[in-house]
């Protein structure tokens, strides 16, 4: 397929990449992201762009930055690729893809960027001001790995448009402004989301600990990181303390304390019952969200009955985690078609 560009007023036609190539190009990324992990000295432009994003977003630490690029190489496997994209099909024309991105943890809107790239269209990447350092560096590394990719990506530094169709994800709030400005295009607008966990008695220190990771990754600011935790009766909570316990320096973190000193401060000038190790508060309640630095617990009799009062508020929760679902620890390591809010974005992009 021939697609029409236009630079500097001359109208130039560009033969498409097709599918393979596509693939080619993204899976050799894993291979520089691998190198710099390995040593981050052999990529300086990557290395300081990891610098600037902790400096002006110190959620964005760079051991969490590092999970993050580690969770793109799984992404981009290329045998992962390959079966994920098997019925993918080349769009009859190339369409304009805008995606707003969130930044409540590193580069978190990498599986929409890929989703657009893999499909055949082009992604106008909107970033999120809490992350502008990382994505530039990426981009400009995939481009020399293939420069067709030009055709394919752009950023938007102000208003958006001239896109075909549109990815938004952010809070409650922002996705009514996005439905508001964005309602007349084909879109996929995401409203906040969290995840939650079910506990047995007989689950094991091992699975505990790997639930620590599913709650304290990224501090918690992600929708898959786990913010309620339902336990079976006579469940013994000194075991979920000992789990966590790994995460005890969350506590020298600059944000993070601020966050457990007020939440602290307001649960006890208020009455509220918490149970609490120096660095995380436990609180017994019904609602899903906690803050950060509190996890919320429930207990439960019936499982059967934990499922189905899950089942009615499916639209509020990313994922479930437990020995029958999501596997403890797991939680921020999701598969190429563990769609966000359970949308096939390939099914959405194939049909523009």
């Amino acid at each position: 397929m021939i697609y029409s560009v236009n630079f500097a007023g001359t109208n130039i036609q560009i033969m498409a990449m097709n599918l393979n190539q596509r693939l080619k190009g993204l899976s050799a990324c894993k291979i520089f992201l691998q190198s710099f992990l390995n040593n981050p000295s052999s990529n300086p432009a990557l290395f300081q762009a990891t610098q600037l994003a902790y400096r002006h977003n110190n959620w964005f630490t760079i051991e969490h930055i590092h999970h993050a690029f580690r969770g793109i190489i799984h992404y981009l496997d290329k045998k992962s690729l390959e079966e994920w994209t098997k019925d993918v099909k080349e769009p009859q024309k190339m369409k304009h893809v805008a995606i707003i991105m969130a930044g409540n943890i590193p580069m978190v809107g990498f599986h929409d960027v890929l989703s657009v790239l893999i499909s055949g269209h082009h992604a106008i990447l909107k970033m999120s001001s809490k992350d502008k350092y990382l994505w530039p560096v990426f981009i400009e590394e995939l481009l020399k790995i293939e420069p067709k990719f030009k055709q394919h990506l752009s950023f938007s530094e102000k208003n958006l448009d001239g896109f075909d169709a549109i990815i938004a994800t952010g809070s409650n709030s922002s996705a009514l402004h996005f439905e508001q400005y964005f309602g007349g295009y084909p879109n996929i607008i995401r409203k906040a989301r969290t995840s939650v966990a079910i506990v047995d008695n007989n689950v094991s220190d091992k699975e505990l600990k790997a639930l620590a990771k599913d709650v304290f990754l990224y501090y918690g600011l992600g929708c898959r990181n786990v913010t309620k935790v339902f336990l079976a009766e006579g469940f013994d909570l000194d075991r979920l303390f000992m789990a966590f316990y790994q995460y005890k320096d969350y506590i020298n973190h600059n944000k993070y304390v601020n966050n457990y000193d007020y939440n602290k401060a307001v649960y006890l000038m208020g009455s509220h019952k918490i149970i609490e190790n120096g660095f995380v508060i436990l609180k017994e309640e019904q609602s899903l969200k906690s803050p950060v630095s509190v996890l919320f617990y429930e207990f439960f009799k019936d499982k059967k009955q934990v499922y189905k009062t899950l089942s009615l508020i499916n639209d509020q929760i990313q994922c479930i985690v437990s020995k029958n679902d999501v596997p403890f620890g797991k939680a921020q390591n999701p598969e190429l078609n563990d769609y966000a809010d359970g949308v096939n974005t390939l099914t959405f992009l194939s049909n523009l």
